[in-house]
């Protein structure tokens, strides 16, 4: 037996109702199973029971067995004091507030079926638990759950964020230029990169926001790529002879070269190349948090990021190495991910904060507006017959596979209550 379980039994009231009773024979009637609590303490908040007729309110808390409250330490505990019923599989003994006074005990009952469902889920091996069953659960329903999932896994994101910006001072341009770094840094490259916008304050390249070299020359300075005694070319001795000076300026100390990934990447997604773009976005754009607040059209949001690395870069990959001429424009599926995982969290959580209805809309217009992610998880998701229609639809699919389905978080997602309630009043 779970403990989830019985927290999913007792509130969706579950038990049998027909025979509701303390373990010392008071009679018992659910008015409210109360507010569950994920975090410290009881686990339901302002529930209301009657007791023999009289209505009690305040916490309710479930185990499996009794004798759980004292190894859990609750009965020295005074913030189990107000708890009004002990919910328990098995009452194996009487247990106490922290003043000695015995807690109302009752056994939670319910139909075997319901767990029979619920273990069917739990026990399965394959890439989702129900994924014999997923068939059963109909296509609008889910796709109701899908939109509240998309929006959780925006809010998930926002904590982040709301980090971001204490550390800097609630500055929202800078908190986004932070953030949009680690963005073009990719998985690989991500952190070296916001370690990157980190040491070079938007303020410094501000400074110098009419100057591309000067752009570029802190940016790579700063990542540690002019640290060389001998540069390998003159484009390399310009920008480190532009960087030299402009450390000296701002007092700027660069992170290592060695934080840099290149190993297993294709050369376009190379940090220099996106080093180089990224300068180009920055010389392009002042003040671009505020330009994205302001512009309600998707797309033209979208062409804020069509950005294509100065010239050196068309006949290089690095510094030194010519390559056949190409120029290093950033692709489609780059720009849809810089407005997935940065673009549209920053406006959902700017339009919360501020309380502007609109924004939290248009960051969703902007990920419906979108392709929907091509990966592995996409493709089995298609094997079943559920098939993302825009980015919206695909961020709620990552958000049911990595935080439900891996963890066999059934009980928490709709779909697998739907199947574990699915014929439960059979005996």
């Amino acid at each position: 037996m779970k403990e989830e379980f019985l927290h999913f039994v007792w509130m969706y009231e579950l038990c049998n109702k027909n025979d509701l009773h303390t373990t010392s024979g008071e009679e018992i009637e659910i008015v409210h199973p109360g507010q569950h609590n994920s975090d410290a303490g009881p686990d339901f908040f302002n529930a209301k029971v009657k007791i023999d007729g009289i209505l009690w309110v305040g916490n309710v808390e479930i185990h499996i067995f009794s004798s759980d409250w004292q190894k859990h330490g609750h009965n020295k505990d005074k913030a189990y004091d107000n708890v009004i019923l002990h919910v328990v599989f098995k009452d194996d003994r009487v247990v106490t507030r922290s003043s000695g006074d015995p807690i109302p005990a009752m056994e939670l009952t319910f139909r075997d079926k319901l767990y029979e469902n619920y273990e069917i889920l739990l026990l399965n091996r394959q890439w989702i638990p129900c994924k014999n069953q997923i068939f059963k659960v109909d296509p609008f329903f889910i796709k109701q759950w899908l939109y509240k999932l998309s929006v959780e896994r925006i809010e998930n994101k926002i904590s982040d964020i709301r980090q971001i910006l204490l550390q800097n001072n609630q500055s929202w341009e800078e908190s986004f230029y932070q953030a949009l770094a680690g963005s073009f840094g990719f998985k690989k490259n991500g952190e070296p990169f916001r370690l990157l916008a980190r040491s070079l304050p938007l303020k410094y390249l501000g400074k110098h926001k009419d100057n591309l070299l000067q752009i570029e020359a802190m940016l790579f300075g700063q990542a540690g790529f002019l640290q060389t005694a001998f540069p390998v070319d003159d484009y390399q001795s310009e920008l480190k002879k532009e960087y030299e000076f402009l450390r000296k300026k701002f007092s700027l100390k660069p992170i290592g070269e060695h934080l840099w990934k290149f190993m297993r990447l294709r050369p376009s997604n190379f940090p220099t190349i996106r080093i180089a773009q990224f300068s180009m976005l920055i010389y392009h754009s002042s003040h671009l948090f505020s330009k994205i607040i302001q512009t309600k059209k998707p797309g033209i949001i979208k062409d804020f990021f069509r950005i294509t690395a100065s010239g050196y870069w068309d006949e290089h990959y690095r510094f030194g190495k010519k390559s056949t001429k190409r120029e290093k424009r950033i692709g489609e599926t780059g720009i849809n991910n810089i407005l997935i995982n940065t673009v549209v969290t920053f406006l959902f959580l700017y339009g919360k904060s501020k309380g502007i209805a609109d924004l939290i809309e248009r960051a969703i217009d902007i990920l419906e507006s979108l392709p929907p992610e091509d990966n592995s998880i996409m493709k089995k998701w298609r094997e079943l017959g559920i098939k993302a229609e825009n980015a919206f639809d695909s961020q709620a699919l990552l958000q049911l596979k990595n935080v439900y389905c891996n963890q066999k978080k059934c009980l928490s997602c709709q779909i697998g209550n739907q199947l574990i309630l699915q014929n439960s009043n059979e005996e």
